[in-house]
């Protein structure tokens, strides 16, 4: 076997076994043999010492093979243990795996027995942490606290997800295109009782109904053309976990019926099936459409719409939560910086503002893509306008003259009703306004004059 250098302690106390472990072991050149003769000076050494792999004897004196087993569990489940005796029974193999053994070996073995059940035993347990951070990885990913924005909408939000995260009920999350409504959905899940089971995500816009159902309940071999062996369908991958339904809005009345069914009995049958398959899932839909309108018009069934929202939760577009933009766009700045490896850390006035005078029509993800094309085109550690998209500089600065202009018309309107009151109180008289005003008499003509003010004497 070759590779890294894995830690492996034999434990028995039989001395004369441990060593002809260890020098069958130590052959492979990849492995560092530790050994221990019983259970008590086994447990001091996984303290001591980073073990990969136990094989450990059941008959021991003290602390027998099960107990240690049992304890070596609690100080650090990852470690993998073979279970060894010269006893074998059904009954004792059975005991061990419960607690958590990866094998049960059966005294006399020959070499080749061991090195097998060794490197399986040690691909296991590399599987398994590769799996374990990948989900440690995906839970940091994901953490509520992650959603970005210190908007009352966005805190809402925060708040909706906190309560409903170790219940089961369905959630129903809507929201225009690009709101983020998966992510909320993965926060959800990994955050919540779930988070160790999988979380499947299927957009039903994005298959037709003749696939739609398969992809969702499997299908047995023979079903239809091209079913050439037995498929196992979302709802069986995401068991005792979460599926994610996005744009249930736009399934067909059959699957609707269909999905009913799954929430009513937890039970359903593959395509061309008439076996019973039960699952424990959690569903979470997503929708961009008004599925009341859509009720209305008989285009989706009123049964199922109570039944996915008994939680709602309602992402607001960008353009109604305007002062997240700024930490949005400073997190993927931060995000694809690092991703591209360039030292680009900041973004100009001028370049947010035009950012904030944008309404965004496609959201979040608009933004993100916009940041992460600026970083690409970026000379300076700076995001300027010009590195901007086309529609944000045109219509942000469509905006941004609207907006002056308007102010430019609030001041004028302003200025016309001070210099009204003024020349009122003065009874029309220049002299007197201009030195109440502070300003020229020249400039009192001609402000008069521009709004059409009756001025009296001099």
């Amino acid at each position: 076997m070759t590779g890294p250098m894995y830690t492996i302690l034999v434990v028995d106390d039989d001395k004369n076994i441990c060593k002809m472990i260890e020098i069958t072991l130590q052959k492979e050149k990849c492995y560092e043999v530790l050994t221990a003769l019983s259970g008590e000076s086994c447990l001091r050494q996984i303290r001591e010492n980073k073990v990969d792999l136990v094989l450990l004897d059941i008959q021991m004196p003290g602390i027998d093979g099960i107990e240690t087993l049992r304890r070596i569990k609690e100080e650090d489940p990852g470690i993998q243990v073979v279970m060894m005796s010269a006893h074998g029974t059904i009954e004792r193999a059975v005991q061990s795996m419960k607690l958590g053994a990866y094998d049960f070996l059966t005294k006399p073995f020959g070499s080749e027995r061991l090195l097998v059940t060794v490197k399986n035993a040690l691909l296991a347990g590399s599987l398994k942490r590769e799996v374990e951070e990948l989900r440690s990885e995906l839970r940091g990913r994901y953490q509520f606290d992650n959603i970005i924005g210190q908007s009352g909408a966005i805190q809402e939000v925060k708040k909706a997800i906190a309560r409903v995260l170790d219940s089961n009920v369905t959630v129903l999350i809507t929201g225009e295109s690009g709101t983020g409504k998966e992510l909320v959905a993965r926060a959800i899940h990994y955050n919540g009782r779930r988070k160790n089971r999988p979380f499947v995500a299927v957009n039903c816009s994005a298959l037709p109904e003749s696939l739609l159902e398969s992809e969702l309940f499997g299908h047995e071999k023979g079903a239809f053309t091209g079913a050439t062996q037995r498929r196992i369908g979302k709802f069986e991958q995401a068991n005792g976990g979460t599926i994610f339904l996005d744009e249930i809005g736009l399934m067909s009345p059959s699957t609707q019926a269909k999905i009913l069914r799954v929430l009513q009995e937890r039970e359903f049958e593959r395509v061309g099936g008439n076996e019973l398959v039960r699952v424990d899932v959690r569903i979470i839909s997503a929708t961009n459409r008004n599925l009341e309108e859509a009720m209305k018009k008989g285009e989706f069934r009123e049964d199922l719409y109570y039944r996915i929202s008994v939680f709602p939760i309602h992402l607001p577009p960008l353009r109604e939560r305007k002062e997240d933009i700024p930490l949005l766009a400073a997190h993927f700045l931060k995000k694809y910086s690092e991703q591209e490896g360039k030292q680009v850390d900041s973004i100009s006035p001028d370049a947010l503002e035009l950012m904030m005078a944008y309404n965004w029509p496609g959201n979040v993800r608009e933004l993100e893509n916009a940041i992460e094309r600026a970083v690409v085109l970026a000379t300076t550690h700076e995001i300027t306008p010009k590195e901007l998209p086309a529609s944000v500089r045109a219509l942000g600065e469509k905006r941004i003259y609207e907006s002056d202009q308007t102010l430019s018309s609030w001041i004028e309107k302003l200025e016309e009703q001070a210099l009204r009151q003024a020349l009122l109180e003065c009874e029309g008289n220049i002299s007197e306004t201009a030195r109440r005003l502070g300003i020229g008499r020249a400039t009192i003509y001609r402000k008069a004059k521009k709004y059409g003010l009756p001025i009296g004497k001099q």
